[in-house]
């Protein structure tokens, strides 16, 4: 059976943040690396102290203690020790006393931690009576802007946003819960070309019933039209220039060739590989070209629209200047056009549990970007080049250019507008971009702009991600070629969602069996939050390969894993018929460790801590969905071990009712964290 839990409402903007109390202790890993800091000070320099720190890590293997230092080897040998006598030399002048048993030595240098019982049930009884589960607050937070989603307005959601807006999501819950200000900005594309081209279809192409029936559909209909239209001349007119390429690149593939044949050293070959790389690049760009033409070649209307429109690029072009120049009929239908392309965004977001404080797109900074240029060309940091305005950057071959020969501005312009625009009104100290790594040089040379334009102190990321591949290792689309729709990449999660949860309640004795509107509601539940989750446990630099069945899965690595963990934990206390609030609320209520599983479940849940920092060190969500996947597993061998309901004492029965309350808990904080909700019964 599945039942929602009331908590599953996920909150607009943020986690509820419950006052920090003065017993809130600090992480695990804060507290060894004070220890260690202070045995290491006058030992090492400060370059190799922050080495020697952030070689402290969790023990794989419990024989080797909790934590192991592993800097010995590498430290040792800059400072002309061997490593073991290092590592002794550490251990002589480090005090754990009150945290840990002695560090013990083994192998070449490795100084491994046992922490203390004593400490360990301390610090979980703390944890057990704080609403926080004992994570301080940070001593410095921060003033952070996390910029992202970030879709274009002119047309639908696609796979692809579902990694900037679940990682950006999980970011930002996260550093709330740390007690940071954050600041979230869905920076929307509602401006700029895709907007000439919807105002040019519109006028060219419009089914006005379609439009009055349901605009959005129709207008992105209108957008992949006048694409299609723009490729097809545009691959008309680049497709001599490509057969030409490929013939000289072919010429001078066989001439290496030929080479290779006489001289096979390294160099010869490795320009063979290289001509044949880029000759493959080639073939396939002429390929996709072709293939454009084809398809319009193919279609009837389509062919005799392309002949229609012939000058359809530069039409567009002329639209969005004018659209950007106040034109008042193009500045009307653009009005018109985007309350419900926004309020299409907004239902995607609302099933995703996801919403920002700021929806500042890019046609909020339009009136700013003249007056930016101008400032930045008085103050020397841009000048003109070849008609265009551009900021010339050290180290950096191509210049960001920010005015084009025509006068119109760039997605450059607007970007550094923004961080003026961030600076002045939020006092920022780091501004976060979530998006995929295709844009990566454009953000060294944003940043790079910010920096010449006075912004030496204020941080800047790009949290860059991988794509999304289907199973054939491409980019996950559709039959036709065309990106995923996320909305109904959302419909078939839930869909095959529903299909397991109607298996699980045929299961059931009829009078038994959920409702069906509670079985869909589940399902929309499960769904999404299989999706969110498979996103978020992967690395987000790497590519994934995206399959509902995995992501669906009971067990592995999966948000429905999780989601039953966290329900499996509840399930004792209705078996039990137990009021865990009653039994927190007992004056002496106190977890006792008897036994290896026990001790071992309540190491993982004392390092929730750890795992939230360090989600947070590189922005990284998977570090998170790692942990809670481990707890799991840990609180799966006690369950083994540790009967509870019918443990020996009743001292113990309320013990490892307290540890099972303590895990359901912390998996319920983890996954808010990652905006993803919990069912009461699976």
């Amino acid at each position: 059976m599945w039942r929602l839990s009331r908590s599953f409402a996920l909150p607009k903007h943020r986690q509820p943040n419950a006052p920090t109390t003065p017993e809130d202790p600090p992480m695990i890993l804060d507290q060894l690396k004070a220890r260690f800091q202070a045995a290491l000070a006058d030992l090492v320099s400060p370059e190799q102290l922050e080495t020697c720190l952030s070689l402290i890590r969790p023990s794989g293997d419990p024989k080797f203690g909790d934590y192991q230092a592993n800097f010995a080897m590498a430290i040792g040998k800059q400072l002309g020790k061997a490593p073991r006598d290092f590592a002794a030399q550490v251990v002589q002048r480090l005090d754990v006393t009150g945290l840990a048993e002695p560090p013990e030595i083994a192998g070449p240098g490795f100084i491994n931690v046992r922490l203390l019982d004593s400490w360990l049930t301390e610090r979980l009884n703390q944890a057990i009576h704080n609403d926080r589960l004992g994570i301080a607050l940070a001593e410095n937070p921060r003033t952070v802007l996390v910029d992202y989603s970030a879709p274009n307005v002119a047309k639908p959601m696609h796979v692809g946003h579902i990694r900037s807006t679940a990682i950006g999501d999980a970011i930002c819950r996260t550093l709330r819960f740390l007690g940071h200000n954050v600041i979230s900005d869905n920076h929307i594309g509602d401006w700029g070309t895709q907007f000439g081209m919807i105002i040019y279809g519109y006028r060219s192409f419009v089914d006005a019933a379609a439009y009055d029936e349901d605009p959005v559909t129709e207008l992105a209909r209108i957008y992949r039209l006048v694409r299609q239209l723009l490729d097809y001349h545009a691959a008309l007119k680049s497709i001599p220039k490509a057969e030409a390429t490929i013939e000289k690149q072919t010429a001078a593939l066989s001439a290496a060739r030929d080479e290779a044949v006489q001289n096979t050293d390294k160099k010869t070959r490795k320009n063979l590989a290289r001509l044949e790389s880029r000759l493959k690049d080639e073939a396939e760009a002429l390929d996709s070209l072709r293939k454009k033409v084809a398809t319009v070649d193919a279609d009837r209307t389509l062919r005799e629209l392309a002949a229609a429109h012939p000058d359809i690029g530069q039409a567009v072009l002329d639209e969005t200047a004018k659209l950007h120049a106040g034109d008042e009929e193009n500045l009307r239908l653009w009005n018109e056009f985007m309350p419900p392309c926004l309020e299409a965004l907004e239902s995607v977001y609302l099933r995703l549990g996801v919403s920002f404080d700021h929806t500042l797109g890019e046609s909020y900074y339009n009136n700013a970007l003249g007056p930016l240029v101008d400032e930045m060309l008085d103050r020397g940091i841009a000048r003109q080049s070849d008609g265009a305005i551009a900021v010339f950057l050290e180290g950096h071959d191509v210049p960001m250019l920010i005015r084009k020969k025509s006068g119109g501005f760039l997605y450059a312009t607007t970007d550094l507008a923004t961080i003026e625009y961030r600076v002045k009104t939020f006092a920022v100290d780091e501004i976060l971009y979530v998006v995929d790594h295709r844009q990566s040089l454009h953000f060294e040379l944003l940043f790079a702009a910010a920096r010449r334009m006075g912004h030496e102190g204020l941080r800047l990321r790009h949290i860059s991600f991988g794509t999304v591949l289907g199973e054939d290792g491409r980019p996950f689309k559709t039959r036709q070629g065309d990106a995923v729709g996320l909305e109904s990449l959302l419909d078939e999660a839930v869909a095959r969602a529903l299909d397991v949860v109607r298996a699980n309640e045929q299961s059931k004795p009829e009078q038994a069996r959920l409702p069906e509107d509670a079985s869909r509601e589940i399902a929309e539940s499960v769904g999404i939050a299989a999706l969110k989750y498979a996103d978020l446990s992967q690395n987000r630099e790497s590519d994934y390969v995206f399959s509902y069945d995995k992501m669906l899965a009971m067990n592995g690595n999966t948000a429905t894993y999780m989601q039953y963990a966290y329900a499996r934990v509840r399930s004792i206390f209705r078996r039990g018929e137990v009021d865990i609030e009653t039994v927190r609320g007992v004056e002496d209520a106190a977890v006792v460790i008897d036994s290896p599983a026990e001790r071992a479940l309540a190491l993982e849940l004392l390092r929730f801590g750890d795992a939230i920092e360090m989600s947070v060190v590189d922005y990284r969500p998977n570090q998170l969905t790692s942990y809670l996947f481990d707890l799991a597993g840990r609180y799966s061998s006690f369950f083994e071990q540790c009967p509870v309901l019918k443990a020996d004492t009743q001292e113990s029965r309320r013990s490892r009712l307290l540890l099972c309350d303590l895990t359901a808990r912390t998996i319920k904080q983890g996954l808010e964290l990652l905006g993803i909700g919990v069912v009461e019964k699976m």
